[in-house]
């Protein structure tokens, strides 16, 4: 594990002490689960963001479902006759 110095707003580290205090856990321990939370988020984003560069792209192609199937086929959802989702038009 390696060693990290970080300069803390006054208001930031006095929050910091009292959620330590209040957890029951160190102040390191709050700032990994902190940043590892984060991380974690900034990874979802970047894969988001490519599936709508995607999907994009696969629009500009003209791969699109028209509206009023997606809408026909979510009225369908939980009755007997119930609709096989809609693909692009070919």
């Amino acid at each position: 594990m390696s060693v990290t110095t970080v300069r803390l707003q006054a208001e930031v580290e006095q929050h910091l002490d009292a959620m330590a205090n209040k957890l029951h856990r160190s102040k390191n321990w709050i700032i990994n689960q902190a940043l590892n939370e984060y991380i974690e988020k900034q990874q979802q984003e970047h894969v988001r963001w490519q599936q709508t560069l995607e999907a994009m792209e696969s629009a500009a192609a003209g791969k699109v479902v028209e509206a009023s199937e997606v809408h026909e086929w979510l009225k369908s959802w939980g009755t007997e006759k119930e609709l096989s989702a809609p693909g692009p038009a070919e």
